[in-house]
């Protein structure tokens, strides 16, 4: 057994980012077979969220060839930037749009908390409230200011952490409303995604208005985005705005990474009883009989509840139990993107001067 043994047995093995094989990306680091199989693979922060599976996917392909051995794998950073995206030439990896059919399905908090949990393994995330009419995101995060301009009048986003964040709700007192029609609509959109400086990202989470409105077609145009995730609760009147959300996207060439169950569910503290209040497993069917992914089920929780109202809701993700569902989710969004990506590797591009 010698380290070109080892290669052999990985070097097809996709890179979730691209899809292309590690052995041709020089992902693999460094291969020793001297004290036991050790092995160095680099991955990118995009796919941070899938470390831990494929440590076990590599030490499997290795040991189904050398029975018997107990490969030490060790993933390392692999520097990859990203190039321009789209006609606004957004230096993202990958865009990906939180939709729902109806408002009241907790589609903001889901879009938060996917991307705190996204930033959490370790990505670099961007956050855009396309909420124009009811921007929600600055209080579920607690952020508030008015955004400056830099001397190239680039717009600089307010930051939770380490993570930019846009939104309308920055720009307009919190009592005052927005009433625009669709090209003020389209202009807005546009301008946060061409005139902020987001720097450079993994994922750009975009928290859509609800509904089936202009956003999403201002958004089709101007920027090819890596797909869709559509919110609703398990009862069959949430679940027929899903649908029709499900279809919009289509009709704008968006694709779907596939829905998540957010309200599945409520386990009293008090007796511990579990009580279906909207119902059970309904978005589940239903993306099973749309031959779309399940993300996961996010039930609901009380504490997660008051720290949205009080603006905490990045730190009531500190907690691991409250975070577990969120992080499933956002696992599952990053393995659809891998699989979709090893299904059609990405071609290598010029970059954007």
């Amino acid at each position: 057994m010698t380290p070109d043994d080892i290669r052999s047995a990985i070097a097809d093995f996709p890179d979730p980012e691209t899809g292309r094989p590690i052995g041709s990306t020089d992902q693999i680091k460094s291969i020793s077979c001297d004290s036991g199989i050790q092995v160095q693979v680099g991955l990118t922060s995009h796919s941070a969220a899938l470390k831990e599976e494929v440590v076990e996917q590599l030490a499997s392909r290795i040991v189904s060839r050398f029975a018997g051995q107990s490969p030490a794998i060790e993933i390392v950073d692999h520097d990859r930037p990203p190039v321009r995206l789209g006609q606004i030439g957004l230096r993202v990896k990958s865009v990906i749009a939180v939709g729902s059919g109806k408002g009241g399905v907790g589609k903001s908090t889901v879009a938060a908390s996917l991307a705190q949990c996204l930033q959490r393994f370790g990505s670099k995330v961007g956050l855009m409230d396309a909420d124009v009419y009811g921007p929600s995101v600055p209080h579920l995060l607690g952020i508030s200011g008015r955004p400056e301009v830099d001397e190239n009048k680039r717009i600089i986003p307010i930051k939770k952490g380490p993570m930019p964040v846009m939104s309308m709700g920055f720009l307009v007192e919190p009592d005052q409303a927005v009433i625009w029609r669709g090209p003020m609509l389209h202009s807005s959109v546009t301008q946060f995604l061409r005139d902020t400086d987001w720097g450079l990202l993994d994922y750009l989470i975009i928290d859509m208005p609800p509904g089936t409105g202009d956003v999403a077609l201002t958004l089709s145009q101007i920027l090819p985005l890596s797909g869709a995730v559509i919110v609703c609760t398990p009862q069959e009147v949430a679940l027929l705005d899903a649908v029709k959300a499900i279809s919009m996207f289509g009709k704008v060439h968006i694709p779907i990474l596939g829905m998540v169950e957010n309200m599945s569910g409520f386990q009293c503290p008090d007796c511990n009883k579990h009580y279906d209040i909207f119902g059970k497993g309904g978005a589940r069917d239903k993306a099973e009989e749309l031959e779309t992914p399940f993300l996961g089920a996010v039930p609901i929780n009380i504490p997660l509840r008051i720290a949205g109202d009080q603006g905490k809701l990045a730190e009531c993700l500190d907690d691991d139990a409250i975070r577990a569902p969120m992080d499933q989710v956002a696992r599952a969004v990053v393995r659809t993107l891998a699989a979709k990506n090893a299904a059609a590797p990405a071609t290598p591009q010029l970059p954007t001067l």
